[in-house]
């Protein structure tokens, strides 16, 4: 059995159905049982319960050969690092007392940063107390800079005609599709061919810059005008808490992007084939950016 969390999530429900696809037992754990009724079907073990309930997630993991954990994500806490400090804890406390031997985590590239990163110095943190867990074999996945980011433009592009947030338009970073990252994690979780603790980063096809990036997207959407601007800080928190994110979650997320513009959140390996994936930004563009502008429903 190979338990999955955020099941119903971007990475964790490509996990889970690439598990399913070749005979593995997946037990899918995910907060609302509705969302993970299309998994049931597909033959997973359905679980329900909160990652920050220990006595939950370590019934989750009892019997299991390998699970694939990760922090859900959630701009809206007050105290956004504290949250992430708390499912870290959380899970591996968990981990322990259900006695798993192989975990696979979603971290992010610039985990090496213990602090001065935003969320990513939370992962940090978490990586680190996973490290701790006793008998442990641990594998951390690091991806760069996910696709579905872009979704959130979508209402500035139909608002305003253009992209903006504080990060640089014309640094080049790596970039990749999430549903890369859950056959990443598919893959060694059926395999289990790591020991010890270690890390991966992927790091998407090629590198690319907001300005790039906003380009292909444009084109994908009959656009090829769309551009990128570049927000002073200030402003684009403001925008963020207005979206509905905490003041903590918002300042976060500006403290990530400075560490991207100052240089200090970058690859660790250089690029090679184990980290490099697949899937291109004018593939994804067109394949799930695209539906969702015009308003189809579109897979993780």
């Amino acid at each position: 059995m190979i338990v999955i969390l955020g099941a119903t999530g971007n990475t964790g429900s490509v996990a889970a159905t690439t598990l399913l696809a070749r005979g593995e037992n997946v037990r899918a754990v995910g907060r609302r049982p509705e969302r993970l009724k299309k998994l049931a079907e597909q033959g997973a073990a359905v679980f329900t319960g909160d990652v920050l309930d220990t006595e939950a997630m370590t019934r989750a993991f009892t019997g299991a050969r390998a699970a694939y954990l990760m922090i859900p994500p959630d701009f809206t806490q007050a105290d956004m690092l504290g949250y992430q400090a708390r499912v870290a804890d959380s899970l591996a406390r968990a981990a322990e007392q259900a006695g798993l031997t192989h975990a696979v985590t979603l971290s992010s590239v610039g985990a090496q940063l213990p602090a001065g990163a935003g969320p990513i110095s939370g992962l940090h943190h978490f990586e680190q107390r996973i490290n701790q867990v006793r008998g442990l074999n641990v594998l951390h996945l690091r991806p760069g800079y996910f696709f579905e980011n872009f979704l959130m433009q979508i209402g500035a592009i139909r608002q305003f005609g253009m992209m903006g947030g504080s990060m640089r338009g014309d640094l080049a970073i790596a970039m990749l599709a999430t549903r890369d990252i859950g056959v990443r994690a598919a893959e060694a979780l059926s395999r289990l061919d790591f020991t010890g603790l270690q890390t991966r980063e992927l790091l998407g096809p090629r590198d690319l810059s907001l300005q790039e990036a906003a380009a292909i997207l444009g084109r994908a959407i009959g656009q090829p005008e769309l551009r990128y601007q570049q927000m002073p800080y200030e402003t684009f928190q403001a925008l963020l808490t207005q979206m509905g994110l905490s003041p903590d979650g918002a300042q976060r997320i500006n403290e990530m992007y400075r560490a991207f513009n100052e240089g200090r959140v970058v690859p660790q390996e250089k690029r090679g084939t184990d980290n490099t994936t697949p899937t291109t930004l004018e593939q994804w563009a067109n394949e799930v950016f695209a539906p969702a502008f015009r308003g189809q429903g579109v897979g993780a």
